[in-house]
């Protein structure tokens, strides 16, 4: 029996990826439904060599669906979610909303796919699963075969993140900037602070009391949540003039000694890893390689002469992928591989 998945936010960057995902990785559904708002009713979406059309959330019967892939933002998440989740689907959460809450697991299969078996067995589960943050979903696939090595305590992450992360309108406006430069146009800041184009933005997401933003708040709370609370983690987030693609420069301290070669040949072995490092010009991953591809890429691998036990990584992955879409699809995938039967099945 196959399952019946339901696309929420359909419309959207990540909606599509997920879409696409479904129909690469051959995902066993039966049917595939794309939901959205009343003003997206009808518009028609690629589904492999299929066109689905747009239907209402809000008229949308959930009876009978097994899983609910939600990429519609934390307020629609906040109020439809749990609505879902009681009508028997097991909703992935791509929003920020249920990240931090302690009963709803927080997932990036290749790191803790494990936590899922549990909650399967669980019968006073939420059914709500949440992905985490573009930035630190890549981050934790690189730290982890390290940290089960040699025991990172502390992280310094940095992070180029391209604004698809922000949605259409980013996209649209460093698109809109870069070609109004070429012809003498001023650019107009709207969805970004200051101008995108040919710049760089040390601020994503609202600031915090600390001086952090929020943004960087999530990756270190997320990357604790997902892989060790005892992890010493900060980020500085950084906005760039890249279409897709997020890029992070990583320095590692370790609790036990661990040598680049000894890193390089552990994140060869490591699930959803590439490994490009050859200490040449062009011997490492850029945005523009990573995107349209599953795996997270590492490149840079060295020592860090300035502490002990410290390593210096550059982590690049396709956002819009593994970022969100494609994580959100292999929950899905691993809980079936966990046992969870279609609801006609059972």
């Amino acid at each position: 029996m196959g399952y019946r998945v339901a696309v929420v936010g359909a419309t959207g960057n990540v909606g599509r990826e997920v879409l696409n995902i479904l129909a690469e990785r051959k995902f066993p559904a039966d049917e595939v439904f794309a939901l959205a708002s009343s003003k997206s009713i009808g518009k028609e979406l690629s589904y492999g060599d299929k066109v689905l059309k747009a239907k209402d959330l809000q008229h949308f019967d959930f009876s009978g669906v097994d899983f609910a892939i939600m990429s519609a933002g934390g307020s629609i998440s906040k109020e439809w979610a749990p609505r879902i989740a009681a009508a028997g689907a097991i909703v992935i959460d791509n929003s920020s909303y249920w990240r931090y809450h302690s009963d709803v697991p927080l997932v990036v299969p290749e790191v803790n796919g494990h936590v899922l078996e549990r909650w399967l067995n669980d019968p006073k589960r939420t059914n709500i699963i949440a992905n985490p943050n573009c930035s630190t979903a890549q981050l934790v696939v690189a730290l982890k075969p390290l940290h089960d090595a040699a025991t990172i305590t502390r992280a310094v992450v940095s992070t180029y993140q391209s604004v698809s992360g922000a949605g259409k309108e980013g996209v649209d406006e460093l698109w809109n900037q870069t070609k109004g430069i070429f012809v003498n146009d001023s650019p107009t800041p709207g969805k970004f602070p200051k101008q995108i184009a040919f710049n760089v933005i040390p601020h994503i997401d609202v600031f915090m009391e600390d001086g952090y933003t929020k943004e960087e708040w999530k990756v270190l709370a997320e990357t604790k949540k997902i892989l060790d609370p005892k992890i010493k983690v900060t980020c500085t987030a950084v906005r760039v003039p890249v279409f897709v693609g997020h890029s992070e420069a990583v320095n590692l301290e370790f609790a036990n000694p661990i040598s680049a070669d000894e890193a390089r040949d552990i994140l060869r072995e490591a699930p959803g890893i590439s490994v490009l490092d050859k200490r040449e010009a062009g011997g490492y991953a850029t945005p523009v390689e990573c995107v349209g591809e599953y795996d997270t890429y590492v490149s840079r691998i060295r020592e860090d002469v300035t502490v002990e036990n410290g390593l210096v990584l550059w982590v690049v992955s396709d956002n819009l992928r593994k970022g969100a879409a494609l994580n959100t699809v292999q929950i899905a995938e691993t809980l079936i591989e966990k046992g969870l039967e279609s609801r006609k099945a059972a």
